[in-house]
């Protein structure tokens, strides 16, 4: 799930302590990133759903050779998930990961774990949780719409809301390690000492996904003398 990364419509909450321009520059690093992840998982094939429709340039020669595009549609971000769902389910996939594009570092063994529970027989859901009560992926054998209902979305409840939504259907749930998203100074710092520093998320029972674009960003942002994550708040 992805927004085309144009300065001021993406990660704008890291500006500041970024400008909008590097804002949209990490974005696109975090894109590339996220698809290098997707692009070696066993079993998988890479889906950019993006939006808005139009802006379908901006993702040229970002992703690995065999990626495709398709628009997201739908009017909550709700309706969007469970129309994403739907639209990749009707194209004759099996299964299906949404996964965010806010979290370049997630553990590749964790795409891993996804694919290979969704391959198992029977109806499971699941989920990649975040430490900020969000998820970074979810995954479904079909497009169930009660996952994405009752959803107080961009809150610290959307993961226990959606556990309790799967619990509601009588769906299996499989649980995915703990990440993170990177939304803000205070994420950005966390970010910066997992690539530059080589330190682990303190709630973090892996290590992250070697995230060489935004890492070799970050490093010129501090070669250059510029190291906003230092007094992020």
């Amino acid at each position: 799930m992805a927004k085309a990364p144009r300065p001021g419509k993406v990660k704008t909450r890291l500006a500041p302590p970024l400008t909008l321009e590097q804002s949209a520059a990490l974005n696109t690093c975090f894109l590339r990133d996220t698809f290098a992840n997707i692009g070696q998982v066993d079993g998988a094939q890479g889906i950019i759903c993006y939006t808005p429709v139009g802006d379908e340039a901006m993702f040229d020669g970002l992703a690995p050779e065999g990626f495709a595009l398709i628009s997201q549609r739908g009017d909550g971000f709700g309706e969007r998930l469970h129309l994403a769902a739907t639209d990749l389910l009707a194209c004759g996939f099996d299964s299906v990961c949404l996964i965010d594009s806010d979290s370049p570092t997630i553990p590749h063994a964790a795409l891993q774990q996804a694919v290979e529970a969704l391959a198992k027989p029977g109806d499971r859901v699941v989920l990649g949780g975040s430490d900020d009560g969000g998820y970074y992926l979810i995954g479904l054998k079909a497009a169930h719409a009660v996952v994405f209902e009752r959803i107080t979305w961009s809150t610290g409840s959307v993961f226990a809301e959606t556990v309790e939504r799967a619990a509601e259907a009588g769906l299996e749930l499989v649980e995915l390690p703990l990440w993170y998203d990177v939304d803000d100074g205070a994420t950005l710092r966390v970010l910066a000492a997992e690539l530059l520093e080589g330190k682990r998320p303190p709630f973090a029972a892996m290590d992250g996904f070697d995230a060489i674009r935004t890492r070799e960003f970050l490093q010129a942002l501090a070669e250059g003398g510029l190291q906003p994550w230092q007094t992020a708040g």
